[in-house]
C-alpha cells in the first residue's frame, strides 16, 4: 500500500498487456445494496482482468473517518482479493468521502492518490482528479471545499465522537441538496478555463475526471493539438467505466440488471 503525493507519478501502463479501468462517483451507501451488488460483481469480473483499477473519488456517498467503517462492509475485502489477483487498486478522495484513510486503504489493499495526478498509459501524459477542483464558476463550493481538505480542519473533525460526526455528515448532506437544487447546471459543471490552465500546467493532452456524472468524451484542440478531456459517470442509475485495451479507449455503461449478484 502507497500513498502517491507527488504531482508526477512513476505510474505507467501498457494497455497492449491488460486492460486499465477508471471509474468514479459509486456512492455506495446501504441504502443502495443494487449498486453494492453491482460493483461487487464488476470486481469479480472485469476488473479481475485487468492490470489496474483508478477509482476517482466517491467510491462512498459518505465517509467520517476509517474508525466509523462498518465491520459488515464488503467493499475493502472485495477489492482486497482484487489486489490480490494482481489488479492494482488506486483509490482517490472525491468530496463525499475525503476522508478515506490509511487504514481504509491498507484493508482494501489500495494505494491513495492525492489530486492532481499525472500518470503514463501508453507513454502518453494522463492527468487524474476528481474533477470537483475545476468547478471553479462554484464559488461557495469552493471555499467549502478548501475547509474541509484542510489537515487542521481534518484532524479537528476526527477527533469528534462518531455520533457528533454523523449528525454533522447528515446536516451537510441536506445543506449540499438544498444548495443544488438552487444553482444552474452550468455553475456545477467544470469550468473550461480551468481545465486548459490544469492541462498546460502539466502538459498534457489528457485529462480524465468524475464529480460531474455527465460521462462524455470531449474533444477539443490545445496548443493547437489535439485534447480530450473523459468524463466518468455515476452509479446512480447504472454504472459507468472507461476502459483503454490495447490502445483503445471506450466509455462504457454498466446496466444493473446484468451486473447483479
Amino acid at each position: 500500500m502507497r500513498v502517491i503525493f507527488a504531482r508526477m507519478s512513476a505510474i505507467s501502463y501498457d494497455s497492449r498487456q491488460a486492460p486499465i479501468l477508471f471509474i468514479a462517483d459509486l456512492h455506495l451507501d446501504s441504502s443502495r445494496p443494487q449498486a453494492i451488488h453491482a460493483f461487487l460483481r464488476f470486481l469479480q469480473t472485469r476488473a479481475s482482468s485487468a492490470a489496474a483499477l483508478f477509482i476517482l473519488g466517491d467510491l462512498f456517498e459518505a465517509w467520517i473517518g476509517d474508525d466509523a467503517r462498518p465491520t459488515d462492509d464488503p467493499i475493502a475485502p472485495a477489492l482486497a482479493a482484487l489486489q490480490a489477483h494482481d489488479t492494482d487498486v488506486w483509490l482517490m478522495h472525491g468530496n463525499r468521502d475525503f476522508l478515506l484513510g490509511l487504514d481504509y486503504a491498507q484493508a482494501a489493499g489500495a494505494s491513495l492518490l492525492h489530486e492532481p495526478l499525472c500518470i503514463e498509459i501508453d507513454a502518453a501524459p494522463i492527468v487524474l482528479e476528481h474533477g470537483d477542483a475545476l468547478c471553479t464558476d462554484d464559488l461557495a463550493y469552493q471555499a467549502f471545499r478548501s475547509q474541509v481538505r484542510d489537515s487542521h480542519w481534518q484532524s479537528q473533525f476526527l477527533a469528534l465522537p462518531i455520533a457528533e460526526r454523523i449528525e454533522q455528515a447528515n446536516a451537510a448532506r441536506i445543506r449540499s441538496g438544498e444548495d443544488m437544487a438552487e444553482k444552474s447546471n452550468a455553475i456545477m459543471d467544470v469550468n473550461e478555463a480551468a481545465v486548459t490552465e490544469r492541462m498546460q500546467a502539466f502538459n498534457v493532452y489528457h485529462l480524465i475526471h468524475g464529480h460531474t456524472h455527465r460521462p462524455a468524451i470531449h474533444e477539443f484542440l490545445l496548443n493547437e493539438k489535439k485534447a480530450q478531456r473523459m468524463v466518468l459517470g455515476d452509479w446512480f442509475e447504472q454504472g459507468s467505466v472507461l476502459t483503454v485495451n490495447d490502445g483503445d479507449w471506450q466509455l462504457e455503461s454498466i446496466p444493473f440488471a446484468t451486473e447483479a449478484v
